[in-house]
C-alpha cells in the first residue's frame, strides 16, 4: 500500500502512498504482560519533555471524540450529547421488502428502532462514526494498556474509560449474529457541512456487512479490538471481559468464513474516506493474532500456521495503520515465539526483523521515503511498533538482524524517542503537533466541534452551512481539543495551520492511540510515572 518513510534532517517518519492516494474551554476544564517489561532507564533531569503531561493530554482527547450522552464526570466541557438517535434509521424500510409489500410490524413484534447504535466515537474532525477505523483505534488503546498499562499509574484508568466507550459501542454494532453494522451517518452529506455534533442534521444512514454483502477486513479488525479489550478487563471486570471474548469469537468466525472487503459492496458510502485499500488478508492474520493471544486456544495458532503465508505474513510491506495490519501481526505472533517459546512461530521473529529492518535508517534493508500525507498515524505506530519489539526482544535477550548488520532493543527505543520528541517538539519550528502541548501548537484544526462556539457560549443551532465562514476564517478555535495530535507538516518541515487544510490539520483517534502506549514508556522511563 504505503511506504513508510524517514527523513534524516528531522527523523521524522513520513508515509508515500503509490496507489492512485487547545486554554479555552466553555466551562472548564498490573496487566498480564508487565512481568515481562524491562524498561530502559534515564535520568529525569535529562527529559526534553514532559511525557507525563502528554500523556494525561492523549487520553483525554478520546472524551472529545465522545458520541451519544456524555457522563456526569465528562471533562472535555465544551462538548454535549450528540447522535442521541443514532440506530433508528434502521426501519422496516431497510428490511428490504419487495415493492408494495404489507409489512405486518405487530404480528412480527418487530420495533423499527430496535438497533441502539448510540456512543462510540467520531474517527476525526467530521460527525460519523466510521466503524474500521473505531475498531483498529481500540485495539490500538488496548494494545497499549496490555504492554504498558503497568507503567501508566494514574492514568490507567483514563485510558480504560477510553477503550470501553469504544467496546461498548462495538458490542451494539455486533449484537445480530452474522451482521455488524459499520458506520452511522453519509459521510458524503456530513462533508457537505460544518456543524457542531450536537447540532448535526444530516441523515444518520446506517450501514452494515452481513452474509450477502461481506467485510471481513471491518468484521476481523472489530473481532481484534474484542479480543484485545478483554485482555485489558480481565482481571478488573472479568465477566465484562468474558463478554468480550465471546463477542470475538463470534464476530472472527464470520469475518473468516464470509470473505471479502467491505468497501466491495459499501463502496460509495466508506469510500474514499476508509476504503480497504490492503485487502481482508492482514485483518483476518490480525484477528486471529489478537484471538490466540486472548484465548490460547491451537485453534487460532493452528490457523495462523496454516493460513499465514496465505495472508501475507511474509509480504515485504512496511506501514502499520488502520488499513494495513501486516505489521502489527507480525510484532505480536513474533511474542509468541520470543517470549512464549512458541516455536511453531519461529519465522514471525523474520517477518518482524524485516519490518523493523526497513525502518532503521542505514540498515541493509532500510527503504523508507516521506511525503506529506497525514505523517503523524505512521510516526506514533511505529514508534509503537519499535518500543514493543523491542520489550519482547530484551525479554528474549536477543537483537534484531539485517543481513549482516545487528540492532540492539536500545537502537529501537532510540529511534522511536526521536519520532515522539519531533512530535511533541524537536522540529525545525519548534511546534508540538498535539494541542495543548507547549507553548507553539496548532491553533486552526480541521475538527468542527473545536472550531465552532460551544453549546454553552453558543446555544442556538448553527446550520449546516453557516459554519462554513468559520471554517475559512484566519480565526484561532475556540475549544481546544486537548491531546488531539494533528496529521502533522509536510516534507519540508512546513505547517502552515490551516484549518482546511485537513490532510496536515486533522486529528483523529488512531494517530493518538499507539502513541498512548508510547508516551507511558518514555513518562515512566524518565521517572515522570
Amino acid at each position: 500500500m504505503a511506504f513508510l518513510g524517514f527523513s534524516s534532517a528531522s527523523y521524522t517518519f513520513r508515509v508515500i502512498i503509490f496507489l492512485s492516494l487547545f486554554f479555552f474551554l466553555c466551562n472548564g476544564f498490573s496487566y498480564p504482560d508487565s512481568s515481562l517489561f524491562y524498561t530502559h532507564h534515564h535520568r529525569h533531569n535529562l527529559a526534553k519533555h514532559n511525557y507525563k503531561d502528554a500523556l494525561t493530554k492523549s487520553i483525554l482527547f478520546f472524551e472529545g471524540q465522545r458520541s451519544g450522552k456524555l457522563p456526569p464526570n465528562q471533562r472535555m466541557t465544551w462538548r454535549r450529547d450528540s447522535g442521541l438517535s443514532d440506530g433508528s434509521a434502521l426501519h422496516v424500510n431497510h428490511l428490504n421488502f419487495p415493492q408494495g409489500f404489507q409489512f405486518n410490524m405487530e404480528k412480527y413484534e418487530l420495533d423499527p428502532d430496535s438497533v441502539d447504535l448510540v456512543g462510540g466515537y467520531y474517527d476525526a474532525g467530521d460527525n460519523i462514526k466510521f466503524g474500521f477505523p473505531m475498531a483498529f483505534t481500540t485495539t490500538m488503546l488496548s494494545w497499549s494498556v496490555i504492554e504498558f498499562g503497568g507503567l501508566m499509574k494514574s492514568e490507567l484508568g483514563n485510558a480504560k474509560v477510553a477503550i470501553r466507550w469504544a467496546t461498548d459501542y462495538l458490542l451494539k454494532a455486533t449484537s445480530r449474529p452474522d451482521t455488524i453494522y459499520v458506520q452511522v451517518g453519509d459521510a458524503n452529506k456530513d462533508h457537505s457541512c460544518w456543524e457542531r455534533p450536537e447540532d448535526m442534521d444530516t441523515q444518520r444512514s446506517v450501514f452494515k456487512v452481513d452474509k450477502n454483502t461481506p467485510g471481513s477486513d471491518v468484521a476481523a479488525e472489530t473481532a481484534a479490538a474484542l479480543a484485545a479489550a478483554a485482555i485489558v478487563f480481565r482481571k478488573s471486570d472479568p465477566s465484562y471481559s468474558k463478554i468480550l471474548l465471546r463477542r470475538a469469537i463470534r464476530v472472527f468466525a464470520f469475518a473468516d468464513r464470509y470473505r471479502g472487503t467491505y468497501s466491495a459492496g459499501l463502496k460509495p458510502d466508506v469510500c474514499p474516506f476508509y476504503c480497504s485499500f490492503s485487502g481482508y488478508q492482514d485483518e483476518l492474520l490480525w484477528g486471529a493474532a489478537w484471538l490466540q493471544k486472548a484465548t490460547r486456544n491451537l485453534k487460532y495458532l493452528n490457523y495462523i500456521k496454516v493460513n499465514g503465508q496465505i495472508l501475507g505474513a511474509a509480504e515485504y510491506d512496511n506501514t502499520f495503520g488502520w488499513d494495513n495490519k501486516h505489521a502489527g501481526a507480525r510484532i505480536l505472533l513474533s511474542k509468541t515465539f520470543l517470549v512464549q517459546k512458541m516455536k511453531t512461530l519461529s519465522e514471525y521473529k523474520g517477518h518482524a526483523d524485516n519490518f523493523i529492518c526497513s525502518v532503521i535508517p542505514g540498515a541493509p534493508f532500510y527503504i523508507s521515503q516521506y511525503t506529506p500525507d497525514e505523517n503523524m498515524q505512521y510516526v506514533t505506530s511505529t514508534s509503537f511498533l519499535l518500543l514493543t519489539y523491542a520489550k519482547y526482544l530484551t525479554s528474549a535477550r536477543t537483537v534484531v538482524h539485517c543481513g549482516g548488520s545487528v540492532y540492539t532493543p536500545g537502537r529501537l527505543r532510540s529511534i522511536a524517542k526521536k519520532q515522539v520528541d519531533y512530535l511533541l517538539g524537536d522540529n525545525p519550528l519548534r511546534m508540538s503537533y498535539m494541542v495543548g502541548y507547549g507553548p507553539k501548537f496548532p491553533r486552526r484544526i480541521h475538527h468542527r466541534g473545536s472550531s465552532l462556539p460551544c453549546v454553552a457560549s453558543h446555544p442556538a443551532k448553527i446550520q449546516c452551512h453557516q459554519g462554513f465562514s468559520i471554517m475559512h476564517s484566519q480565526s484561532p478555535n475556540p475549544n481546544f481539543l486537548v491531546g488531539a495530535v494533528v496529521g502533522g507538516p509536510d516534507k519540508h518541515d512546513r505547517f502552515p495551520d490551516v484549518r482546511s487544510d485537513y490532510e496536515q490539520s486533522e486529528p483523529a483517534t488512531y494517530i493518538n492511540a499507539p502513541l498512548v502506549g508510547a508516551l507511558a514508556y518514555f513518562a515512566h522511563s524518565f521517572g515522570q510515572l
